[in-house]
């Protein structure tokens, strides 16, 4: 594995692995992990037991027209369950310069036949690192472009008629310590009704094992539509601002979409209306 670190204060806060384990059943693509807050505690998981693809936080897509870029089985509509199915793509760099406060690169998304189906611009941004207010940000930009002859249709285990199971796109898996954790969302909602809700944004609280801390990871999709959210703080905690939860989208030969998310690492318990006043001074700052 080839990664890139960054740090502040004298902490890791993350390690991009732009040079992923190249096992084809887990859909190699860069990721980040471990992810730190700035108390030094880790908010990621690396492959756990229980889904080995899951890699910290990592962009890509469960169902993209017959191909799995997510990794793992794929969930068939006429089976009703998941398959292992020879159809796991790939994502790579083909170019990658660093900053120091973050990375761009351009990436090629390939079929299990190795075709190149989408180009993808990527850009990560350290950001807002406030020691007093325990507190850093990273931004995820990214902007896909197709490359197939054909339309690429972008959905999720949902649209091909799993209930409750919209994961794509950006994706985090929380620590073991977190199973159990919080959920928080604006205007009074949270909990278990999140799931595959409309929101500004969704925080995740959880509590590590052997320090007597906690953290707070909020995520913003911005700027543009509300996300519909996959979220779960059982059996596993994992967030994921989903852009194909309950409906499939296309994106055809040399049209682009763009998607920005901002992450809040939070050291402590933040609550609903710290974090609205954190994120209303962020978009006063902006």
């Amino acid at each position: 594995m080839s990664a890139i670190v960054f740090e502040a204060h004298g902490v890791e806060l993350m390690r991009y692995v732009h040079e992923p384990d190249p096992q084809p059943f887990e859909a190699p693509k860069p990721y980040v992990h471990p992810l730190r807050t700035l108390a030094g505690d880790v908010v990621t998981s690396y492959r756990p037991h229980d889904h080995r693809w899951h890699k910290g936080l990592q962009l890509t897509a469960s169902h993209v027209s017959g191909q799995n870029f997510w990794g793992g089985g794929t969930f068939v509509r006429e089976e009703k369950r998941y398959i292992d199915l020879d159809n796991n793509g790939t994502m790579r760099h083909d170019t990658l310069d660093v900053r120091e406060d973050g990375l761009s690169g351009q990436l090629t998304w390939r079929s299990s036949r190795g075709e190149p189906w989408v180009e993808e611009r990527r850009e990560l941004t350290v950001e807002a690192v406030d020691p007093a207010n325990g507190s850093w940000e990273l931004v995820w930009h990214t902007i896909l472009t197709g490359l197939r002859e054909e339309p690429l249709r972008f959905g999720s285990p949902t649209t091909h008629g799993r209930p409750l199971a919209g994961y794509s796109g950006l994706f985090w898996r929380g620590p073991r310590s977190f199973t159990g954790g919080e959920v928080l969302g604006p205007d009074g909602m949270g909990g278990e009704e999140m799931m595959g809700q409309r929101a500004r944004w969704l925080a995740f609280q959880g509590r590590h094992d052997e320090v007597d801390r906690s953290s707070t990871l909020v995520f913003v999709p911005e700027p543009g539509p509300e996300s519909h959210w996959f979220v779960r703080s059982g059996p596993f905690a994992a967030v994921n601002p989903s852009w194909a939860f309950h409906q499939e989208f296309e994106l055809a030969r040399g049209q682009t979409i763009s998607r920005r998310y901002r992450i809040v690492l939070a050291t402590g318990w933040w609550g609903t209306e710290r974090i609205e006043e954190h994120l209303a001074k962020r978009r006063a700052a902006d």
